[in-house]
């Protein structure tokens, strides 16, 4: 290696180029989801004992007035909120602790407020990962708008399944799966994520409708990163003739409206993918862990500025609703065991806690190993 330093420190070096880019994305995604917490849990009366991005040994850190403890930690792959009353840094219930307290620590502490309360503060993170991508792509639409194109088919690959199927040229998509289509996004949205699977189609042709079903196959592309993907396809193109290429505009109001759709559209994909990936339906090698994070982080910094916030965008999604699954010692573990409490009318038994969060515990790690392995190993 002729120059460690540059490999080190220039501008596409491993430290600038990709190890900075995503400690700040992975920082600003963490940061609002721990503030979420912070601030329901703090509006709810509940006292904070940490906030902390990264975890292991603090690096720097101050103590506010209010007794709650600021820290940066040396290991940039999450963080917490440690509420009064936590046993952990997991917000396991410490019952002990909160039983030895005073009356006016167990007013702020979190075991002892109402289910509601408890609820409210866990969703807000996640909640708040949702809110970020909603502003990001609200901007984003604000600023540039959109460039969108009619869904009318200019070519039919052959042998591919559309011409199987018996798509045509100047065939326009008017409905896929239920689903009203508007433009050749909204086709893409939904057969990009289900090959494999037997969908119906109805389109325009001639002024009339025609009913037509195929079953999209799976094909790799590259991305706007230059990154692998694969993506299921039917096989048809369109044009600058056939989709009247545009760009729409948005106002302010409006945007955040679009941003609210798209939003909710992600999530969809998302929760689809997560459940055929379980399915053995998709391949693996499409979820990555903090490697390949990393190096999409560094990946779009190359790209520019945007593209790094974009990626926020993206991310934030993708931990929000991850930390919604139901397990702990994920946000939606909590929430199944306040849902199991609200029902019973009393807190669910402690050694069903235990065993609930044991059981999630050792899941949620081996789904990190697992994406580290496919990270490091398995793609």
């Amino acid at each position: 290696m002729s120059d460690p330093l540059g490999y080190l420190f220039g501008g596409e070096s491993l430290l600038v180029g990709t190890l900075l880019p995503f400690i700040l994305v992975l920082a600003v995604v963490v940061f609002v989801h721990e503030m979420g917490h912070f601030i329901v849990g703090r509006l709810c009366g509940i006292g904070v004992q940490a906030f902390s991005i990264g975890f292991g040994p603090e690096l720097i850190g101050y103590t506010a007035r209010n007794g709650t403890r600021w820290k940066l930690c040396a290991i940039p792959l999450g963080g917490y909120v440690k509420f009064v009353g936590d046993l952990n840094a997991a917000s396991a219930p410490d019952g002990q602790g909160v039983a030895a307290m005073s009356e006016a620590e167990r007013k702020v502490a979190f075991p002892a407020q109402p289910v509601w309360k408890r609820a409210a503060t866990v969703f807000a993170g996640p909640a708040f990962n949702f809110l970020l991508t909603i502003a990001i792509l609200s901007f984003f639409f604000a600023s540039y708008g959109r460039m969108v194109a009619d869904p009318t088919i200019a070519e039919v690959n052959a042998g591919s399944p559309a011409a199987i199927a018996g798509f045509k040229p100047g065939d326009r998509f008017i409905n896929v799966e239920g689903s009203e289509i508007t433009t050749f996004t909204d086709v893409q949205r939904i057969v990009n994520g289900r090959s494999g699977d037997e969908l119906s189609f109805t389109v325009e042709r001639d002024g009339r409708e025609i009913e037509l079903k195929a079953v999209p196959e799976l094909m790799e592309q590259t991305d706007a990163l230059g990154n692998k993907i694969k993506l299921g396809v039917i096989g048809v193109t369109i044009t600058k003739d056939t989709g009247n290429f545009r760009r729409i505009e948005y106002s302010p109001l409006e945007s955040v409206g679009a941003a609210v759709v798209e939003t909710g559209h992600i999530i969809s994909r998302t929760g689809t993918f997560m459940k055929r990936l379980v399915m053995g339906r998709e391949d693996k090698c499409q979820l990555g862990g903090p490697v390949k994070i990393a190096n999409m982080a560094g990946q779009a910094a190359q790209h520019g500025f945007e593209w790094l916030v974009q990626l926020i965008a993206m991310l934030s999604v993708g931990i929000g609703l991850f930390n919604l699954f139901p397990l702990p010692p994920l946000d939606g573990g909590h929430l199944v065991i306040y849902a199991g409490e609200a029902v019973l009318g009393r807190p669910v038994p402690v050694a069903v806690q235990e065993l609930f969060f044991r059981l999630g515990f050792f899941v949620v790690i081996g789904f990190m190993g697992f994406v580290f392995y496919n990270d490091l190993f398995g793609c």
